[in-house]
């Protein structure tokens, strides 16, 4: 019996692990529901609705074929432990997971009971990511010839083995709070393949503009991520399919900007690899500063980090970002990184916690994302350059006419157009029933400014930032091109140009 083990890879479609089954052996699609890892401080009951919704679409799939998804809760080892007494295991397959501190730990446990059990363990690819890597060099490469190599189709036909199956849990079971989340996006592969389609058809034409709109980017964007995130569709069949549109675009000759759009859209592709390469190589990113020299920077207050999280700070840009993020699961790329910076810079609170409450209301929560941008946008790599964003001038610039900030944060409605993102100026602010900004934007820039500068001029500072751009920093491919296509600098600029930085 070869035992399939679905982890974060639910779909049927480009499944190395799926395809290495035997023709004709028998096998086992197995899923396990670990109350433990539910019970972390990253996760929540809108990531777990999402992920029920992305397995019974998979369990459709694999009756279709024959092999029927066997669902088991509790703890994986043991679970494994109590099927090889039933059945030996003559193979357990998967694909290799770059999840969070906690499926790591897992799996070396996973990986220690199938030597002791002697039952052969193989894991397999899924992304660009690899797998003890020893340098960045040519990793572009190694990424762009995993993109060219064929999709590997569905099996046909599998031999299924009949095992009992437990029911999927409520999130209530897994002992989840209520986490009503009303714009979540639904789960399964056939959403994903609506969602690409659309994208690529349609609502992608702007994306390269809308994507930093908090308003526009919700239908220009691909929302793809959550189905990255669980895998129910490959980066490699998104890039695929983008590249067959960029063909088709190229041949009609348009001008109407889809064919930049679609380049941007690659390029944010290849940047999800690359970082998600930042936290296979460094797993401590999830909680230690990247740069030692930020450890112990900043504190916790717990008053300010609940006016961040609840939308209640006084600032309402940020606010109206939070509450969206609270209702719908999703946020733009532009918004999450100045949600992170607010609360790192302006409100001084250490990243890890509120890094922890963002991976809860993100639907699409993905650790190698994740933390990677968290501590990016927290300012403490120490090879990235410091960005404070103005929430006051963000909300000037990404909501020009007042309309995403006014939906999500309805007590501003008296506030004149000239004043909505700082309401703390109009005349009749005493009588809002909105409370006063919680700091001094400028002042607050300031200090944090001056604090983490002072941190970089540091003794040895730049000794360990330069060893961080050798092990983690993107490289040149042979036309000369960052990973995120990203042209170089100008010659003569300063700063180490192999670090990708985006164009925000």
């Amino acid at each position: 019996m070869y035992v399939v083990w679905f982890k974060r890879d639910l779909r049927v479609h480009d499944h190395a692990a799926l395809a290495a089954v035997p023709a004709g052996a028998p096998v086992l699609p197995l899923y396990v529901v670990e109350p433990e890892y539910w019970a972390g401080p990253d996760t929540s009951g809108r990531q777990w609705d999402f992920t029920a919704e992305c397995l019974d679409a998979l369990g459709v799939d694999l009756v279709q074929l024959g092999a029927p998804l066997c669902v088991r809760t509790g703890d994986v080892v043991t679970v494994l432990e109590d099927l090889h007494r039933q059945r030996p295991i003559t193979a357990l397959l998967s694909h290799e997971e770059t999840g969070n501190g906690w499926t790591f730990a897992r799996d070396r446990r996973v990986a220690e009971w199938a030597r002791g059990a002697g039952v052969p363990w193989r894991e397999f690819a899924q992304s660009a990511v690899v797998r003890r890597l020893d340098t960045r060099d040519r990793w572009a490469a190694r990424r762009d010839a995993m993109m060219r190599a064929d999709v590997i189709p569905a099996p046909t036909r599998l031999a299924g083995v009949a095992v009992p199956s437990d029911q999927l849990p409520r999130t209530a079971d897994l002992g989840l709070p209520p986490d009503p989340c009303p714009g979540r996006q639904r789960g399964g592969r056939p959403a994903a393949l609506d969602l690409l389609d659309s994208f690529l058809t349609r609502r992608g034409q702007d994306y390269r503009r809308a994507m930093s709109s908090p308003l526009d980017g919700a239908e220009a964007c691909s929302r793809l991520s959550p189905h990255f995130a669980l895998g129910t569709l490959t980066v490699r069949e998104a890039v695929q399919a983008t590249a067959r549109r960029q063909s088709q675009v190229r041949r009609d000759g348009r001008r109407d900007g889809w064919a930049g759009s679609l380049k941007s859209f690659q390029s944010r592709l290849a940047w999800r690899d690359h970082f998600m390469q930042k936290l296979e190589d460094e797993p401590a990113l999830e909680w230690r500063c990247l740069h030692s020299a930020y450890e112990g920077l900043r504190g916790d207050d717990p008053e300010l980090r609940a006016a961040w999280a609840e939308g209640r700070t006084g600032l309402p840009f940020v606010d109206a970002c939070m509450r969206s993020l609270s209702q719908t699961g999703w946020l733009n790329f532009r918004m999450r990184s100045m949600v992170m910076a607010v609360a790192s810079y302006h409100l001084w609170l250490d990243w890890r916690a509120t890094g922890e409450h963002l991976a809860r209301l993100f639907t699409d929560y993905e650790p190698g994302i994740h933390w990677s941008q968290v501590q990016m946008q927290s300012g403490t790599t120490g090879m990235n350059t410091v960005r404070i964003y103005n929430p006051v001038k963000q909300g000037h610039d990404q909501d020009p006419t007042g309309a995403f900030t006014r939906a999500w944060v309805p007590e501003l409605a008296p506030v004149p157009d000239a004043l909505l993102q700082e309401p703390w100026r109009w005349d009749g602010a005493a009588g809002l029933a909105y409370p006063a900004p919680v700091v001094d934007v400028a002042a607050a820039a300031r200090a944090a400014r001056e604090k983490v500068w002072a941190a970089r001029r540091g003794a040895g500072f730049r000794d360990e930032a330069a060893r961080l751009v050798d092990k983690h920093a993107s490289r040149k491919d042979r036309a000369g091109r960052f990973v995120n296509d990203r042209a170089p600098r100008r010659k003569g600029a300063k700063g180490d140009t192999r670090q990708m930085k985006l164009d925000l």
